[in-house]
């Protein structure tokens, strides 16, 4: 699959490792993925975050990523689900910090790596390079470019998606800014 990647979209690979050594984490997530694409000049995916406005806000979404890594990785669905049972997701966040300390409920920790240099894909990250062969394929690319990896982002639902969304980048806003509103299926 990766010899159909092009160079931004190897990029986006390359950039989503380097987000995770960063923070120390020891696989490289959706988020990860997101980070390096929002690093991103000259690519349709960078286009398509100008356009929806989401390169003037990074800071907005690196707050919203933040918030919901603090969340224990909860989307807002998930949290609005909770809601819907009587559970107060910032009151427990809330109580679990209290006792142990800011940010307790982040996955975190000394990265474990099984081999040097290398950082395997969390299942949701693997996911989203599949779903981004298939979008290529719905559209009749032959190539696999940074523009299917943000379809596929915002395809998959998660927090990577919510985050996107409340920022004004859903999958429908995104396809247009890309490529002017085509009809290709999410995957």
């Amino acid at each position: 699959m990766f010899e159909r990647f092009t160079k931004d979209a190897r990029d986006v690979v390359t950039g989503s490792a380097e987000h995770s050594e960063r923070a120390g984490e020891d696989s490289i997530t959706e988020e990860h993925v997101l980070l390096a694409m929002l690093d991103q000049e000259g690519t349709r995916a960078a286009f398509a975050f100008a356009s929806l406005g989401i390169t003037d806000r990074r800071a907005s979404v690196d707050d919203a990523l933040a918030e919901a890594r603090r969340r224990g990785g909860l989307s807002k669905a998930d949290e609005d689900a909770l809601a819907g049972l009587g559970i107060d997701v910032a009151e427990i966040v809330s109580k679990v910090e209290e006792a142990h300390g800011q940010g307790a409920l982040q996955a975190g920790g000394k990265p474990r790596r099984w081999w040097p240099g290398r950082r395997p894909f969390t299942a949701a990250a693997k996911d989203v390079l599949e779903r981004s062969l298939r979008i290529a394929v719905g559209r009749g690319d032959r190539y696999i470019g940074g523009e299917h990896l943000l379809l596929a982002l915002v395809a998959r639902p998660g927090v990577v998606a919510d985050v996107l969304a409340e920022h004004g980048a859903t999958y429908e806003a995104v396809e247009r800014a890309m490529f002017g509103g085509g009809s290709a299926k999410a995957g």
